[in-house]
């Protein structure tokens, strides 16, 4: 972060698009200022294409009644002035407007290639006002304010900073909170008293979370107090709010910054208790179990630094959720988490559906992860047989090398010499899947011979014995027995239709002197 002076930051907002707009809000007689995630941005040395525009009317203008107040006004000549390919979106509920344009620039390559790229910009524009909230709603009652009320309702101090865009004082940081001293102290903190931050709009808790995760920023001491004191009030934010602040944190570069405080102020058992239920250590005989919220957390963290998916991210963050149901304690063993895969996946879809997360093939390729997630280490506990790994890749088709990348990351280990061996005997089971792959063409395998034409050539209707050839044929290539080929498999079938009694029927020759 660089803490940049009045003048810096006019030259680094000194744009066309700034300068017209700084025209355009002067020649109406308004007050016009950047907020929010954009100046935040531009501080931390961050790209940012979140520009908001808060505008301030003069007492007058606002006793004119202007439709749509000074945001709206503003928008409206700025978006005429754009000229053609610019576009106004009005949103009356909130008081707001949006323009967007696209528009072309001279960009030149490494080489010093030199052509033109299109690019699409955006604004969104809102009248300066202040806010008041009602106990059971985040929906707050708004009306006419200052540049210093519309700065109150922000919801951090890094988040409250505006720059003047009027010609006058163009480039001029408005910091009333002190947010530069946060940003470079590291810290989330509310403009003003964190209770009533967080009561009035509860979704700024996780917001408060997300923004830590994201920025790897400290929560000030007492604003964490306050997301403990309000953490019942997150009921009132609907699902789909909550998911999006979930799946921002989890595509955080380091993602467990955020699980670590939601677990610790306890907003983590209301709004995903199964992954809660995790942190517990139970200790029996001398022996105890590892804390497998740390473990998914950890596992969590060595995806993120593989992929940036974020459906990957949640099959780690969900691999283990079975283990508290699957738990038991074994004398000889000591605590077994069996089956701990399939009762996870079985939780998979209650959790997307309540958090209402797509139930669509996302929903299946998280199943599919926790499901086979122990699969290809119990292959590598024993000898990796060609079988074992024509199985797995049959099962796991195109999200093989996902699965794997999972499998790897669930190596936690502080046996530096046990996870070197569980690497290493990963390290063939990848190099197996290659060599199958090539060879037998098992991903995404469809059997040569289908139920189609075992019907024609036994002349049997559908039923049991179809279905007992064709899963019979699905084994025996699994296992290597059978090539997967279309002959070599048609001759499998009739072997084994011989042994349920069943003669291929040929089919009928037609005389040609009939013809």
């Amino acid at each position: 972060m660089k803490i940049l002076t009045d003048e810096e930051i006019a030259s680094r907002i000194d744009t066309p698009m700034f300068r017209l707009l700084s025209q355009t809000a002067d020649d109406m007689g308004l007050d016009a200022y950047i907020v929010g995630g954009y100046v935040r941005d531009l501080m931390l040395e961050r790209p940012s294409k979140d520009i908001d525009v808060v505008v301030v009317g003069s007492p007058e203008f606002l006793a004119e009644a202007h439709h749509g107040g000074p945001g709206i006004t503003l928008a409206r000549e700025f978006s005429t002035r754009l000229g053609r390919g610019a576009h106004l979106s009005f949103f009356e509920n909130f008081g707001t407007a949006q323009v967007k344009w696209h528009h072309s620039r001279r960009v030149v390559d490494a080489d010093g290639t030199a052509h033109r790229e299109r690019f699409e910009e955006e604004v969104e524009f809102v009248g300066a006002r202040r806010e008041s909230y009602t106990r059971n709603s985040r929906k707050p009652i708004v009306e006419d304010g200052t540049l210093h009320d519309d700065q109150m309702r922000r919801d951090f101090t890094i988040n409250a900073m505006g720059i003047c865009l009027n010609s006058a004082r163009f480039g001029e940081l408005v910091d009333p909170f002190d947010g530069i001293r946060d940003m470079e102290d590291r810290l989330i903190v509310t403009p003003l008293d964190p209770d009533v931050t967080f009561s009035d709009d509860p979704l700024r808790m996780l917001r408060c979370i997300r923004f830590a995760t994201q920025l790897n920023f400290r929560i000030e001491e007492e604003t964490f107090e306050a997301l403990t004191r309000n953490a019942e009030r997150i009921k009132i934010i609907s699902q789909e709010r909550i998911s999006t602040e979930l799946n921002k944190i989890l595509a955080a570069p380091v993602p467990s910054i955020g699980f670590v405080e939601l677990q610790r102020c306890g907003l983590l058992q209301l709004i995903l208790p199964e992954l809660a239920r995790l942190d517990v250590v139970e200790e029996r005989n001398g022996r105890k179990h590892k804390n497998n919220f740390y473990h998914t957390l950890e596992v969590l963290d060595n995806v993120a630094r593989q992929s940036d998916n974020l459906w990957l991210r949640w099959g780690a963050l969900l691999h283990d959720i079975g283990k508290p149901a699957s738990k038991r304690w074994d004398a000889v063993m000591g605590w077994t988490f069996h089956n701990h895969n399939f009762l996870g996946k079985k939780m998979i879809k209650g959790i997307f559906h309540r958090l209402k997360l797509p139930l669509d093939e996302r929903l299946h390729y998280v199943e599919k992860l926790v499901d086979l997630h122990m699969r290809p280490i119990n292959i590598a506990d024993d000898e990796v047989t060609d079988s074992a790994v024509r199985r797995l890749l049959f099962d796991a088709a195109d999200d093989i090398d996902d699965l794997m990348v999972l499998c790897e990351a669930d190596i936690t280990s502080k046996n530096a010499q046990k996870k070197k061996g569980f690497l290493e005997n990963y390290r063939l089971v990848r190099q197996k899947l290659v060599d199958l792959e090539e060879k037998d063409r098992i991903r995404n395998f469809q059997p040569p011979v289908d139920g189609s034409e075992i019907m024609q050539v036994f002349q049997i209707p559908p039923g049991p014995q179809v279905g007992t050839l064709k899963m019979a044929l699905k084994d025996a290539i699994l296992d290597g027995i059978v090539p997967n080929e279309h002959e070599a498999a048609l001759e499998f079938i009739r072997e084994k239709a011989r042994e349920l009694g069943l003669s291929p029927v040929e089919p009928v020759q037609e005389n040609p002197q009939e013809m």
